[in-house]
């Protein structure tokens, strides 16, 4: 994308007034996006993003800018104005390490570039999704199905001589159900996405089968009565069923809160935090998989980084920044929406492992409480661990057998009480893709876990 020697100028031209450490990202971004509603393609949209930010370490403190002019001029001028923050006066200049641009492998294959592939097999897909979400019965009263692409290469050099660069193509689709009887509706949602090319068509993701399930979800929800509600054992799903960890624990062993004192986990490495059934990891390096990639957002390579290894932390995501703040390495987890984004400690592909529990006999072993078999959106306080979370689809069990389905339930707890209260874990561990907003913006991120068991928690609904 760009030449050494001009990387090295834009480097040294950020070094200039004294910072001791500088950054370049560079992005050149395709996305392309389809929308059907009312038994039609809507919209069809397609655009590029293009442009490369700056950052200058002065100790603890960063200061970024960024440009979409990445000529030699607009990139020198972009560093310039990152380095008229800083004056240190009187400490000798550093200076930019040799740069050579260093071999990254490629983990995950492309076969298919969805920019090769023609619009008109997008909207097959999504007709096909359509189709099989409507024939699910006369309840369906509307359906939006989406189908996204996008493939980014990036530039990443540092004045330290880490010179990469790397390709990250995703496809996804999405398709939203809502069924209704005339005086109320519910929603169901599939949205499958993977780090990979439009073979994932061919591979992993069937749309009729997105679909239906979406139709099902939604169905059998307009039918079931509302929650009751009070403290209770409750089984959670696998695949989406890990969001709760992901929003009230994930979140709190990240840097961007650990470095600054506001997580319940700071200074707990080595401790117990969580039952000892549960192991929780975050893997950057999982081939194809919607959280991963080969580098992250600062040029380092990505790990498989375990979080909680039975029920004791062992490690937080770090970011370089955030790292000098802590005085502990990078772990390959910085990551940024765009170059208009400074990157921070960001999850990947994060999930608790699979256990040794049957599944059945987690459910008839629970007596009275609720199977949350899916779950959906909800809110969380970072600095407490505080959750609220939606029950998207969910059963009540009687006698340790799954009987009515019921709706409107919610989880409301804490993240650290949760894992402490974790009783059994299955052997069914599946991941769900998402989108996590944080500092540096929206990030593609997986949640998966098999079924757990909190052996109390509150549950919200009808009295």
């Amino acid at each position: 994308m760009l030449e050494p020697s001009l990387v090295r100028d834009v480097l040294d031209a950020a070094l200039a007034t004294g910072g001791d450490f500088a950054e370049l990202f560079m992005e050149d971004r395709r996305d392309t996006s389809l929308i059907l509603q009312l038994n039609r393609l809507e919209t069809v949209n397609s655009g590029r993003i293009h442009g490369a930010g700056v950052r200058v370490y002065v100790g603890l403190n960063a200061i970024y800018a960024y440009t979409n002019d990445t000529s030699r001029e607009g990139l020198i001028a972009c560093a310039r104005q990152a380095a008229s923050a800083v004056r240190e006066r009187g400490r000798e200049l550093a200076a930019c390490a040799e740069l050579t641009l260093s071999p990254v492998g490629d983990a995950h294959a492309v076969k298919l570039l969805p920019s090769r592939t023609d619009t008109r097999r997008k909207a097959d897909i999504l007709r096909a999704a359509n189709a099989a979400a409507r024939e699910a019965g006369e309840e369906i009263v509307q359906v939006v199905c989406t189908y996204r692409d996008s493939e980014q290469d990036v530039l990443i050099a540092n004045s330290e001589g880490r010179f990469v660069t790397d390709r990250r193509v995703y496809t996804r689709l999405g398709c939203q159900a809502v069924a209704g009887n005339g005086t109320e509706n519910q929603s169901g949602f599939e949205g499958p996405g993977a780090l990979m090319g439009f073979e994932l068509f061919e591979s992993r993701v069937d749309p009729a089968r997105v679909g239906r399930e979406a139709a099902r979800t939604a169905i059998e929800m307009l039918h079931a009565p509302v929650c009751p509600s009070g403290v209770m054992p409750v089984a959670i799903g696998n695949g989406f069923g890990g969001v709760i960890f992901h929003e009230a624990c994930g979140h709190g062993l990240e840097a961007t809160s650990v470095a600054f004192g506001t997580s319940v986990f700071c200074g707990k490495l080595g401790e117990q935090i969580a039952s000892p059934c549960v192991t929780a990891v975050d893997d950057g390096t999982l081939p194809n998989e919607w959280g991963s990639e080969n580098v992250d957002d600062e040029g380092t390579p990505t790990t498989k980084l375990v979080l909680i290894e039975n029920g004791v932390l062992k490690n937080y995501m770090i970011d370089r920044l955030n790292g000098r703040r802590m005085g502990m390495p990078p772990t390959g987890s910085a990551r940024r929406e765009s170059y208009a984004y400074a990157p921070t400690s960001r999850m990947r592909n994060t999930y608790i492992a699979a256990g040794s529990d049957d599944e059945k006999e987690i459910i008839s072993s629970m007596g009275d409480g609720l199977y949350a078999a899916r779950m959906g959106g909800g809110s969380v306080d970072p600095a407490t661990g505080e959750f609220n979370f939606a029950v998207q689809e969910g059963y009540l069990v009687k006698g340790g057998k799954i009987t009515t389905p019921v709706r409107g339930a919610s989880l409301i707890g804490k993240g650290a009480d949760i894992l402490m209260k974790i009783d059994r874990v299955g052997r069914d561990m599946r991941m769900a893709q998402g989108m996590c907003g944080s500092l540096s913006g929206s990030v593609p991120t997986n949640v998966g876990q098999p079924m757990i068991r909190v052996s109390s928690i509150t549950v919200g609904g009808r009295a």
